[in-house]
């Protein structure tokens, strides 16, 4: 019944031309043949009614002018009311529910007045006043009710087409979405990756050259360095693990087989390890430590590691930096200044000597994401100072 009902679906013409076939048989053996008109008139208004059956679909409107004009001759030759005027009703539903508005108005208009006009042209001579009234009223409801269903075809039909059209949109939205959100994911691991690649990468070349340099003089000082640059190397390595095991897919990772994010207590730890690389840092914090958010946590930790990464390469020689965090109300405030004498602000901006990198414009990113506010530039006399403001609530 299904394959049935799918192939009628599909062809509709054959549906009306068949109920056309079975009309025209009707009127023929029971309208023509009954003889209720003269059947050189009969016949070809009956053709002409059923070719309406079939074609109401393919062209609603012209039929519609058709089967008007059918009717406006039965009551000019007096051939009167057959099996083949059933026509009128379907005629009446098609337009209201698939043609023009013009057309349905006029199909409206047109079926309210059918029966009056008929009652009137072939009035009923054993029926008083009173029951040829009801007898019109009984006979226009049918058109009425013919209307108002494929009126509401209509804007069922119509309501599904919103339906569909809002359920694609929004699908469209939700894989705009979905782009955004994996460019906006790829932009935070990049950003990642520099942070830690710049650092780590940075303080494993100075303990590099200076292991070189005093390999033979101080032999002790030249292990130090070789165990600074493993420890480096190896933290390094975990960061980068679990930046990159967000972008496995279909992998079920052990919990804790990663290293956490970075937070404000690993602070003390990266100042020791700038220590440990030769650059001296002066670290404080001011205020009642407290737990914060993480995002501002990670925030925090990648500014001041990002600070000192940007002192000890473009600080130059002798240079020293400060470290500062102080625990507001309603934030958390950052100061790193040094006193080199490297680098100008413009290198800094564009992330290092080479321009591969994000430099400030990263930090400006990550400032922005937690709606904190990032003033950076060089100090007087020398050196560069970098201050943030992290709320601990996004600004809305």
């Amino acid at each position: 019944m299904q394959r049935l009902y799918d192939f009628l679906r599909r062809h509709p013409m054959w549906v009306d031309g068949t109920w056309a076939v079975v009309l025209l048989g009707m009127s023929l053996v029971g309208g023509v043949a009954g003889g209720y008109g003269s059947p050189a008139l009969a016949v070809p208004l009956t053709l002409l009614l059923c070719l309406v059956i079939a074609l109401r679909r393919r062209a609603p409107e012209k039929m519609l002018l058709l089967a008007t004009a059918v009717g406006v001759a039965q009551l000019v030759t007096d051939v009167g009311i057959g099996p083949a005027d059933f026509a009128l009703l379907v005629i009446v539903y098609t337009v209201a529910a698939e043609g023009a508005r013009w057309a349905s108005r006029f199909a409206l208009g047109a079926g309210l007045c059918a029966a009056p006009l008929a009652q009137v042209r072939w009035p009923s001579g054993e029926t008083s006043v009173a029951g040829n009234i009801v007898l019109t009223v009984f006979m226009t409801v049918p058109f009425a009710l013919a209307w108002v269903l494929g009126d509401s075809i209509r804007t069922r039909r119509a309501y599904f087409a919103q339906l569909e059209e809002r359920a694609a949109r929004l699908e469209k939205e939700r894989e705009a979405q979905s782009k955004v959100a994996v460019a906006a994911e790829r932009a935070r691991i990049a950003r990642e990756l520099h942070d830690v690649v710049a650092h780590n990468v940075s303080v494993m070349v100075v303990q590099a050259d200076g292991a070189a340099y005093v390999l033979d003089a101080a032999p002790d000082q030249a292990k130090k360095a070789l165990e600074t640059i493993s420890s480096t190397g190896r933290q390094a390595l975990a960061e980068m693990r679990r930046l990159l095991g967000v972008l496995r897919t279909g992998e079920h990772q052990e919990a804790g087989e990663y290293v956490p994010q970075p937070d404000v207590q690993q602070i003390e730890d990266l100042v020791e390890q700038c220590r440990g690389s030769g650059l001296p840092v002066d670290f404080k914090v001011e205020g009642t430590p407290r737990p914060l958010p993480s995002g501002v946590e990670l925030t925090a930790y990648r500014i001041v590691q990002e600070a000192l990464t940007n002192t000890r390469k473009h600080g130059g020689p002798n240079a020293g930096a400060s470290v500062r965090l102080v625990y507001f109300d309603d934030g958390l405030g950052l100061l790193v200044e040094d006193d080199g004498k490297g680098a100008p602000h413009e290198l800094y901006e564009e992330g290092g000597l080479d321009g591969q990198g994000h430099g400030l414009i990263g930090m400006r990113e990550r400032v922005g994401m937690v709606g904190g506010t990032l003033d950076a530039g060089p100090r007087p006399g020398g050196g560069f100072r970098i201050s943030a403001l992290l709320p601990l609530k996004p600004a809305h």
